[in-house]
């Protein structure tokens, strides 16, 4: 008997109250297990229950615990009770072939093949996962489970971002077998797969390991083009590497950084994952336009990526929607390739005042704090021959000026009025729609921006101008 896992079965609250009022046989398995045999927080439950119908069973624990039932896929069973407090939820079904046994060996690795019978306090170990978790390993339950569900191949190393593990010899030698695999799953359950892996602590060791198993260019095609771009005088290593640094930046700064940027990080907005993933996915595809502006100037053998910034964030946006990525996900991901040098560029201003700041958070809005540890991370991962330790220091420390005076502005903030409309302007210059109405809009709003125009006495005298 694991007296682990049972003790923190014993002083789980909410497995006590299903153990003392429900009869029916039901286990506690997979991933939360796991968790409770590493000492982990373990919030989403998951349940499989014996002789009676999984749907049946999850809506009487909902109208017990007064809770939300949620059908998740009404096809192999699977059913969600979210609790009241939003936090806390169980995921219920039935056994495979009403075997739990069965249900185990079909899983995808051996630590997540773990089950404990609440009543009887048996724990269910078939295949050497409490081992395998206390060397940190991750192994395959069969060769077989591969082949019937290839993401498994991704779930590895999505596993091994999150929790550090290590691929076993033969996990590794199978996932290298049946690379090729990793295409057929569809793209919605490979992007949910991704997107876990980058917001693990571990996402370069997993790349790394997925790149060295012929996976990462089958999933990112532009990975050849980046390991192309060799170093050059202003970054040590070569494109590929040098993006891996910048998400490598990207986590220390965020373990590294404040209560207010932490929890920024930390808020999920874009769908089921919180920025952190998505900012670290951005900073890996970050210069995926130097490619195609790579040019090298004869007389300096200087090497150039001019407006890569702005091809970069055109290129990413197909890519971006063949991966099923949201529109809101994908203007996130692109607003940071685009905007990535933009914070550097604000503190070279001659003056580095409040009103040129300002200028930069109306501009980056709630997504000042991620393009400013974008532009840290870039910094620190470009240390080529003619970058000093000079250059670097004062250019994060610009970029902290900046983003604490974010965070000292960010609760004042109110969003910028309409002052006029494109009719009015038309009615005050007396000119049609046009490609110059576009351009004085466009002025009116950058000198909103900068707190030039905050009235709309003031909008008027602007737009006057141009009479």
């Amino acid at each position: 008997m694991n007296t682990k896992i049972i003790n923190k079965i014993k002083n789980d609250e909410l497995l006590n109250i299903i153990i003392k009022n429900f009869d029916e046989e039901i286990y506690l398995v997979g991933g939360s297990v796991r968790d409770f045999l590493m000492d982990k927080a373990s919030y989403d439950r998951d349940l499989i229950v014996c002789g009676v119908e999984a749907r049946d069973f999850s809506i009487r624990l909902a109208e017990f615990f007064d809770a939300v039932f949620v059908p998740l896929d009404e096809e192999n069973k699977i059913y969600r009770v979210v609790l009241p407090d939003k936090i806390n939820y169980f995921d219920i079904t039935n056994p495979l072939e009403n075997s739990i046994e069965k249900d185990l060996a079909r899983r995808d690795l051996t630590i997540n093949a773990i089950a404990v019978n609440l009543k009887t306090a048996e724990v269910i170990d078939l295949f050497g996962g409490i081992e395998d978790i206390k060397n940190k390993r991750l192994n395959s339950i069969s060769e077989q489970n591969i082949l019937d569900d290839p993401l498994r191949i991704l779930r590895a190393f999505r596993f091994m971002s999150v929790l550090g593990f290590e691929l076993s010899e033969e996990l590794s030698g199978q996932i290298q077998k049946h690379i090729t695999l990793i295409s057929k799953p569809a793209v919605e359950r490979v992007n949910y797969e991704l997107m876990k892996l980058f917001g693990g602590k571990f996402a370069i060791d997993a790349l790394v390991g997925f790149d060295k198993a012929g996976g990462l260019e089958l999933i990112f095609p532009f990975v050849k083009e980046l390991k192309q771009v060799p170093p050059n005088t202003h970054h040590h290593l070569d494109l590929f590497h040098h993006s891996l640094e910048t998400m490598r930046q990207i986590q220390m700064l965020y373990e590294e950084s404040c209560t207010e940027v932490t929890s920024h990080l930390e808020e999920i907005v874009f769908g089921a994952h919180p920025r952190l993933a998505f900012l670290k996915f951005a900073a890996f595809i970050h210069d995926i336009g130097k490619f195609s502006t790579w040019t090298i100037e004869e007389e300096t053998g200087r090497h150039r990526f001019i407006k890569h910034e702005d091809i970069g964030a055109r290129l990413a946006v197909p890519y971006l929607k063949k991966m099923n990525f949201s529109n809101k996900q994908i203007d996130y991901i692109t607003c940071l390739i685009k905007n990535h040098m933009y914070p550097s560029q604000v503190i070279a201003a001659p003056e580095l005042n409040e009103k040129v700041m300002m200028r930069f958070v109306r501009k980056m809005e709630d997504n000042a704090i991620d393009v400013i540890l974008l532009a840290m991370a870039d910094r620190f991962s470009a240390r080529g021959a003619f970058v000093t330790d000079e250059m670097v220091n004062e250019n994060i420390s610009g970029l902290n000026k900046l983003l604490n005076f974010y965070l000292s502005v960010k609760d004042t903030l109110e969003p910028l009025p309409k002052l006029l409309s494109g009719n009015d302007i038309m009615q005050l210059l007396n000119i049609p729609p046009s490609p110059v109405l576009g351009k004085i809009i466009s002025e009116l709003h950058d000198a909103q921006l900068s707190g030039d125009v905050m009235t709309k006495d003031q909008a008027v005298n602007f737009v006057m101008k141009f009479k």
